[in-house]
């Protein structure tokens, strides 16, 4: 009789425990400054009265509009460097920083998806006017919070490595882990982030379940092979934007990270911005 008491006391603390480690873990940063334009290093108010770090880079031409970059989870601001130095080729301004308790920004012991979003909402409002939003991965998530509460804001949306629905996401993300941690651990983790942390919040933060009042144009980038949130993901987001739904663009042969990698990446981003933004002209073909 024992043995049936502690194993799922056992279980219960395990599940706790990974609970409060997926909050904090991995952490991989990497290390990419820009190397264009005029660049403005610099710290603006967070949610919680910690600080976000800020890169702020002009082109040396007249500006086309700013484009605010957003990593996704256990990265930083240069993740986004790569990225941001094609905008900023084309003659924008780009806004790239780092979550809370990411890179050199303020700690944030639970940092989850709605703080990702707390913090574009936050670089929004320090850049006081409209935006092309562009978010990668957990930043995705963060950049639709974002588009949604501050519609105002946001005229043009970038997601790449989205995904629907949270739940669903959490878990096949806990199983590109490994498999075994995730069928095992991966429904209990989402049960406490579910009830405890998100207060039953997860579905209705979904970005299925913001998409339809996302009323911009959405340019959708996700890999062909990604493991971490299969395409069928981002086929099922598309669907759900307004109108005729957002445009996907499938990079052939690419991960949940390397879509901008690929070839087409390029000109599918510049076939977007001219569609939505500017029109065509050699500055985004060349």
């Amino acid at each position: 009789m024992g043995t049936f008491i502690v194993f799922p006391i056992l279980y219960l603390f395990a599940s706790v425990f990974f609970t409060y480690m997926v909050h904090r873990q991995p952490r991989r940063p990497v290390r990419e400054s820009p190397d264009w334009g005029t660049v403005t290093d610099t710290r603006i108010p967070a949610a919680d009265g910690g600080f976000l770090e800020v890169w702020r880079i002009e082109p040396d031409g007249p500006s086309r509009g700013i484009v605010v970059l957003a990593h996704g989870w256990g990265r930083n601001r240069d993740r986004m460097v790569s990225r941001a130095r094609m905008f900023g080729k084309w003659g924008y301004t780009t806004v790239i920083h780092s979550a809370r308790d990411h890179g050199g920004s303020s700690p944030c012991r639970m940092m989850n998806g709605i703080r990702f979003g707390e913090d574009i909402g936050s670089v929004l409002g320090w850049v006081g006017e409209p935006v092309i939003l562009y978010g990668h991965s957990a930043g995705s998530a963060g950049a639709a919070i974002a588009a949604h509460r501050h519609p105002e804001l946001v005229s043009l949306l970038f997601l790449e490595g989205s995904y629907a629905d949270v739940k669903p996401a959490l878990f096949s993300l806990y199983k590109s882990f490994n498999r075994y941690f995730g069928l095992i651990f991966g429904p209990a983790i989402i049960f406490w982030m579910d009830k405890v942390l998100y207060r039953e919040r997860l579905e209705a933060l979904s970005p299925v379940a913001l998409a339809p009042e996302i009323n911009v144009p959405v340019l959708l980038i996700h890999g062909q092979s990604d493991a971490t949130f299969p395409v069928a993901f981002a086929k099922k987001l598309a669907r759900s934007f307004p109108g005729n739904g957002a445009t996907l663009w499938i990079a052939r042969g690419a991960g949940h990270s390397d879509s901008s990698l690929q070839p087409g990446y390029r000109e599918a981003v510049g076939r977007f911005l001219e569609a939505h933004w500017f029109p065509a002209d050699a500055a985004v073909n060349g």
